[in-house]
């Protein structure tokens, strides 16, 4: 199949171009390269420098003819869309609705929608939250992944443009930034390694889904097979602190660092976790990296390509 990856220069998008081009899949890539990295692309995907809200979107569309729209390019920083909901919803919403105009207009059959797991529901009734659970984002960039599905939903009523939304719990794993304000474990352990002091935001008892890479991917995979429209989480039904991140970083790195704190952060949440039963009964996914096995492949991985 034809199928663009946009992010697919960034953290999970471009473990989705490798597994893609692996299957035999004919692969372009659009990435602006704002979080994305020229080292992260996969040599045998066709790669177009390009905004998501650029008029060449539209070419690039006519051009190459997609059947499939894997669609994980965003802004994705919590924090920075509670400083400037403005420009988080100018990518998020504004920019992937040029994706999906272009998409029912060229023949694409179905886009793959990378949605959050945790900002969707916000804080929660119940733990794990499932996908019925209430949807009450609490940031700007909750709103925006929630918004998103909603258009998917128009376009599939409207144009009968098939879409499976992923809402992935917190991602970690090789290739991931340390130098943003998300993605706590890749900054953890980039400080940890040059000779920095992590700092925890708050008392570090806000808890995650702590969710590999890797089995994010094999969700993906799935999700390309899967015949119709449907959401499901991806997730480990397991919540964890962020102090435990950090104990367990320190552990395996071996540095003795000092636990310490700094001010909360405005906009966190403080428990997320998801419930994944959905996903293993229609899918037949279920994690398989366990968060030790998930925290070494990646301190492995820095030590290797990044510090």
């Amino acid at each position: 199949m034809k199928i663009l990856v946009t992010g697919g220069a960034g953290f999970i998008g471009s473990n989705i171009v490798d597994a893609l081009v692996e299957n035999g899949h004919d692969v372009v890539v659009v990435d602006n390269l704002y979080m994305g990295r020229l080292k992260n692309l996969n040599p045998k995907a066709k790669f177009y420098l390009l905004d998501l809200q650029a008029a060449e979107i539209s070419k690039l569309f006519a051009l190459e003819k997609f059947d499939v729209v894997y669609h994980e390019a965003a802004q994705m920083d919590v924090r920075r869309s509670v400083e400037n909901p403005v420009f988080d919803a100018s990518v998020n919403v504004l920019g992937t609705l040029n994706i999906l105009q272009n998409a029912v207009q060229t023949g694409v059959k179905k886009v793959i929608f990378a949605s959050t797991g945790g900002a969707v529901y916000g804080e929660q009734d119940y733990f794990p939250a499932d996908e019925e659970h209430p949807t009450r984002p609490v940031s700007p960039y909750g709103i925006t992944k929630l918004t998103v599905e909603k258009y998917l939903f128009f376009y599939k009523l409207t144009y009968g443009l098939e879409h499976v939304i992923l809402r992935y719990a917190n991602v970690y794993g090789p290739r991931q930034n340390p130098f943003g304000e998300a993605g706590v474990v890749a900054i953890f352990i980039e400080k940890m390694l040059t000779g920095g002091q992590p700092i925890i935001n708050g008392d570090g008892k806000q808890t995650r889904d702590f969710v590999y890479v890797g089995d994010v991917v094999r969700a993906n995979l799935l999700a390309l097979e899967y015949p119709g429209s449907n959401t499901f989480n991806v997730g480990t039904g397991k919540e964890t602190d962020v102090n435990t991140i950090f104990r367990e970083l320190n552990k395996i790195i071996g540095q003795n660092l000092p636990e310490k704190h700094g001010p909360a952060k405005e906009g966190e949440q403080q428990r997320s976790v998801i419930d994944y039963s959905k996903i293993k009964n229609v899918l037949g996914w279920k994690p398989k990296i366990t968060l030790e096995e998930g925290l070494r492949k990646t301190v492995d991985y820095f030590k290797a390509y990044e510090v």
